[in-house]
């Protein structure tokens, strides 16, 4: 078949970036097809691919102000030709989903979420509500949402990355679609005692236990993008008010107003390096998830290498997280359900090697086996009723 896959944006290694990667393993001859391509700035193995852009990657400014030309992306993606392709794999949070396929092309959609800045978060994104700027930005966004369901019938098939994805894709776009969760290195992500681990130099905690330790000398993480509806804002208040060191790990837009809130007993790590990632990960008392997420690669990550879990429970995260066994699922957006949820945790004997079995679950192979059967399921429904 000729395959070509379709992506947001190429900018960084994210969680979207992670499953188009597995997905160009599949495909390793299929173009790749983005609205705009900062070179260098994903994998070797994604970059290895033909990339094509749109006309947005000539626009001024473009690398520091690419989301500032969010009217425009509807035109760009639907100005890609795929007449020839016989297969369309799209990976979107945004508008890849409203490429426009051959007249006999399958599109399968697999779906991050429908776009939260102009549905469900609207207000959350933009608080600001007056003034003739809000206004034009509303009249663009309502624009948007029309295009956004105009454009849903261009898909054959949706898979949505967790429940919480699906019930959004059924809400907002009338449509099913199949929950394949997204892959996760579990492999790398390892307890730092595990009997699997190279780099641990003993296989168990001392005492004989695997049990995660909630030493008081210890940190919490958070490992996000600074952005508004991530509420990393209620895991600083929840830290400081409890004498909890929090690390943040992660970039964004958010990161000035953040830094004003925290205080001494709030690190800011900005990107890191994968070993350093996992060393983190491996050494956190918890990892902390006060955002509703959609799935969330992060806490699937702390897990393989054996550190339970503190979310808001909605969304994703329940796709991930038992209550009382792989963490502790809380209610409210507010410090001071985190701080009770953290508290709990702490009466919790977590087994690492318990927690890094539930990530299993999330593998890159199994990622690949969900993703092979579906796509062969529907390339063969729709080859037996071709004449």
């Amino acid at each position: 078949m000729r395959v070509a896959l379709i992506h947001d944006w190429l900018t960084g290694m994210r969680g979207g970036e992670k499953v188009l990667e597995e997905l160009a393993a599949l495909y390793p001859e299929a173009p790749i097809y983005t609205l705009i391509h900062f070179p260098g700035s994903v994998s070797p193995a994604l970059e290895s691919h033909p990339i094509h852009t749109s006309f947005l990657q000539r626009a001024p400014l473009v690398r520091s102000r690419y989301r500032s030309y969010l009217p425009f992306f509807p035109a760009a993606i639907e100005d890609f030709d795929f007449r020839d392709y016989d297969l369309l794999l799209s990976t979107s949070h945004c508008v890849a989903k409203g490429v426009i396929p051959g007249p006999s092309t399958l599109h399968i959609c697999y779906c991050h979420s429908p776009m939260r800045y102009a549905w469900d978060q609207e207000h959350t994104y933009f608080p600001k509500r007056r003034g003739l700027g809000a206004r034009l930005r509303n009249l663009a966004l309502t624009g948007l949402r029309l295009w956004d369901v105009a454009s849903v019938p261009r898909v054959n098939v949706f898979m949505a990355n967790s429940t919480f994805v699906a019930q959004r894709i059924r809400r907002f776009y009338d449509r099913d679609a199949e929950v394949v969760p997204p892959p996760v290195d579990i492999d790398f992500y390892m307890p730092s005692y595990s009997e699997n681990n190279p780099q641990s130099g003993k296989n168990e905690r001392p005492g004989g236990m695997n049990d995660k330790t909630m030493s008081d000398d210890g940190y919490d993480l958070a490992v996000s993008a600074l952005a508004p509806y991530k509420r990393l804002e209620l895991a600083i208040e929840a830290c400081e008010k409890m004498g909890r060191e929090l690390r943040i790990v992660g970039t964004g837009p958010e990161e000035k107003r953040l830094r004003s809130l925290a205080g001494p007993r709030t690190r800011f790590l900005g990107r890191v390096d994968s070993d350093e990632l996992r060393r983190l990960y491996q050494g956190a008392r918890l990892f902390l998830q006060p955002g509703i997420e959609d799935f969330g690669i992060a806490p699937v990550e702390a897990l393989a290498a054996g550190t339970p879990v503190v979310a808001c429970g909605e969304g994703g995260v329940l796709d991930i997280v038992e209550n009382g066994v792989q963490g502790v699922l809380y209610r409210g957006q507010n410090a001071g359900a985190l701080a009770a949820a953290i508290d709990k945790a702490g009466e919790i004997r977590f087994n690492s090697e318990k927690l890094a079995s539930r990530a299993k679950s999330f593998s890159k192979t199994l990622f690949r086996q969900r993703v092979s059967s579906l796509i062969s399921r529907y390339v063969a429904n729709l080859e037996g009723v071709t004449p």
